[in-house]
C-alpha cells in the first residue's frame, strides 16, 4: 500500500497551547490509518524558547522545529503529499505552491479588520490554499466576509475533549477555567458575583489557573470580602474536568472578540451548561443552552448568575443533557482529516 505523506505545519512559540495540542490529535487520529505516514513540523516564531511542559508533551514524538523559510522546512514540504498548515504562514504555502504540493489551512485566529501589508500577504496565501477550515463561523467573516470561497467550511478545533458526568444534584456553583490576563474576564466574573444576590455558601465560586492578574485578582477578592472564593492555580488536565463537571456552570466571560472557546465545548461534553458573553466566537462554542450576557458588563453578568441560581432542577436537567447532545451534531469526528487529505490527493475541493 502506498503510503500518504502528510505534514502537518504549526507555528510555534515554544510553549503548549491550543494549537499543538490539535496538531498533537490531528496526528495521532491519522496515524491510525494505514495508508499515512505523518510528520510534524514546529516553525519557530520570533522569542521561540522551549517551554518544559513542550519539552514534556513532546518526548515521544519526533518534531522537528524548523525556521521560516529555512532549508529544513523546505526538505519537509518536499518530502509531503499533502501539507496541513495552522494559519496563513506566507512562507509555508509559497513553498508548498513551488513543490508543487497541496496544502490545507486551519485558520485559528481571526483577521483585525485594519489592512497592512503583513495582513494583505496572509489573505493572499489563504487564497492560495487548496482549502480552508476555520474554527468558527466568527472567524471566517473576518477572512472571507460574505463572499466565500470554494473550499472553504467551518471545522471546529478540538484535541481531546474531557469525559465524564456527574449527577446534577451533586454539582454546587461556578468555575472559571482560563489564563488569568486582560480581557479574559476574570475581573469582570469577580464583581458580577460581588454584586450578585445568591446564597454564595450554596453557590461557590472557583478559579482555575493563573497569570499576571493574580495579585489583582487576589486583591479584588478580599475586598469584596469573598473569603470563600477558591484560588485553585494551575491544575493538571485530570483536575480540571474534575473541577468541571463538579460545578453546575461554567462561566466564560471574555470582552476579546474571542476566536472560539475551547473551554466551553469542553463543559459541553462533560454535560456542564455555559454561562457566556457575547464576544467573537464564543457563542457558537457555548451552544443554544448557555446562558448569554454582553461583554465587559458586570451587572449582566451577575444577573445570569442570579438566573442560574433561581433555575429550576427540571430545567437545569434539561439543559445539562441538551448541551452535551447538541454539541455531538457540532463537531467533526476526527476521521474528518484523513478522509479530507484523501479527498484533495484526489483533487477534489474539501468542503
Amino acid at each position: 500500500m502506498k503510503q500518504i505523506k502528510l505534514l502537518l505545519v504549526s507555528p510555534c512559540f515554544g510553549t503548549y497551547g491550543g494549537i499543538e495540542a490539535f496538531v498533537l490529535a490531528v496526528a495521532e487520529a491519522v496515524r491510525r490509518e494505514p495508508d499515512f505516514s505523518v510528520r510534524i513540523c514546529l516553525k519557530k516564531t520570533k522569542g521561540f524558547a522551549l517551554h518544559p511542559e513542550l519539552a514534556g508533551m513532546l518526548q515521544h514524538e519526533a518534531v522537528l522545529f524548523v525556521n521560516r523559510a529555512g532549508r529544513e522546512l523546505a526538505d519537509a514540504i518536499k518530502w509531503s503529499d499533502v501539507v496541513h498548515l495552522q494559519n496563513a504562514s506566507p512562507d509555508v504555502v509559497a513553498l508548498a505552491k513551488f513543490f508543487s504540493k497541496p496544502v490545507v489551512l486551519t485558520i485559528h485566529n481571526h483577521m483585525p479588520p485594519e489592512w497592512s501589508l503583513h495582513h494583505l500577504l496572509w489573505r493572499i496565501s489563504a487564497r492560495l490554499a487548496d482549502g480552508r477550515w476555520y474554527n468558527s463561523d466568527f472567524v471566517w467573516q473576518t477572512w472571507e466576509g460574505n463572499r466565500k470561497l470554494r473550499g472553504s467550511r467551518k471545522v471546529p478545533t478540538i484535541s481531546k475533549l474531557p469525559e465524564g458526568w456527574t449527577p446534577p444534584e451533586q454539582r454546587r456553583g461556578f468555575v472559571f477555567v482560563g489564563r488569568w490576563i486582560a480581557n479574559k474576564g476574570i475581573e469582570t466574573l469577580v464583581d458580577a458575583y460581588a454584586q450578585s444576590e445568591i446564597d454564595r455558601a450554596a453557590w461557590p465560586l472557583v478559579l482555575v489557573g493563573d497569570g499576571p492578574l493574580r495579585p489583582a485578582i487576589k486583591a479584588r477578592i478580599d475586598n469584596y470580602g469573598l473569603h470563600d472564593t477558591q484560588i485553585a492555580g494551575f491544575v493538571d488536565e485530570v483536575t480540571k474536568a474534575d473541577r468541571m463537571k463538579n460545578a453546575r456552570w461554567i462561566v466564560v466571560p471574555p470582552h476579546t472578540k474571542e476566536d472560539f472557546g475551547l473551554t466551553a465545548i469542553e463543559a459541553r461534553n462533560l454535560g456542564v451548561p455555559c454561562i457566556i458573553t457575547r464576544d467573537g466566537g464564543l457563542p457558537e462554542a457555548g451552544g443554544r443552552q448557555a446562558l448569554v450576557c454582553e461583554p465587559d458588563n458586570p451587572r449582566a453578568l451577575a444577573n445570569l448568575l442570579e438566573r442560574a441560581a433561581r433555575m429550576t432542577e427540571a430545567e437545569y436537567l434539561d439543559r445539562a443533557n441538551r448541551t452535551r447532545q447538541e454539541l455531538q451534531h457540532e463537531l467533526e469526528p476526527m476521521d474528518f482529516y484523513a478522509q479530507s487529505y484523501r479527498r484533495i490527493l484526489r483533487a477534489e475541493l474539501v468542503e
